[in-house]
């Protein structure tokens, strides 16, 4: 069943001159392989114009409000805020899961292959809308949906633009002066989907474990449990 559109618009409070721009924002392309329509596109396009205005945007805000700080430190910034799992999280804000147009596999997937396909889709609805409205829409749109819920203060604060595998071994260091060590607790799956189970240590304490379809990704995700039982 196709979505109300009309119901998104009044939900983003932007009511699109042109429709099938909206549409397009929230087609992915595993949807075309189902619905063979002419005139129907995906939105990988808009999602590369979306994503250069985002940048753009939360650039300048990051300039005019840290002025003293060094580029290094801005790049960090940005990446925290633009990153998929907060553009993630905006999307679900947002309720964009109830409009996308995906196949019915990739309807099925809720894990992180679901969050990438929501940060693409809120790229690409900043796409639409700047060729539908303009710069200063999107730039709007940016700042209401993406920045003002992004706690950019506490990003910097906490050190949040830092992966979770460096905040918690800088946690560590400071806290016991030993550096972490992950160690590789078990693989399962066949080879084109393993899983990885990995668990990360202080000393000869275990602190958490963690699992993903990389070894990286298990390590960040034991990091970042680890984090939350050290109450870091």
């Amino acid at each position: 069943m196709i979505p109300d559109f009309v119901k998104f618009e009044e939900n983003l409070k932007i009511s699109f001159k042109d429709k099938d721009l909206l549409i397009r924002a929230l087609t992915h392309r595993s949807y075309l392989n189902e619905h063979k329509k002419p005139g129907l596109e995906h939105n990988e396009r808009l999602e590369f114009l979306g994503d250069a205005v985002l940048e753009l945007v939360v650039t300048l805000f990051l300039f005019k409000k840290y002025p003293a700080r060094a580029e290094g430190e801005l790049t960090s910034y940005r990446a925290a805020i633009v990153n998929t799992i907060n553009l993630g999280k905006v999307a679900l804000i947002m309720g964009v899961n109830e409009y996308l147009l995906l196949s019915k596999g990739e309807a099925k997937d809720i894990g992180r292959a679901r969050s990438i396909i929501l940060a693409d889709t809120v790229e690409a609805i900043i796409g639409a809308i700047y060729l539908d409205q303009g710069y200063d829409k999107a730039e709007e749109f940016i700042h209401k949906n993406i920045i003002d819920n992004s706690d950019v203060d506490g990003i910097v604060k906490n050190k949040l633009w830092l992966d979770a595998k460096s905040r918690f071994q800088e946690h560590a260091q400071d806290e016991t002066g030993i550096t972490p060590a992950y160690k590789l607790v078990k693989e399962t799956g066949p080879d084109h989907d393993k899983i990885f189970t990995i668990a990360v240590f202080i000393g000869k304490t275990q602190i958490a474990i963690g699992a993903g379809p990389s070894k990286q990704e298990a390590e960040q995700m034991a990091a970042e449990r680890a984090l939350e039982v050290k109450g870091w």
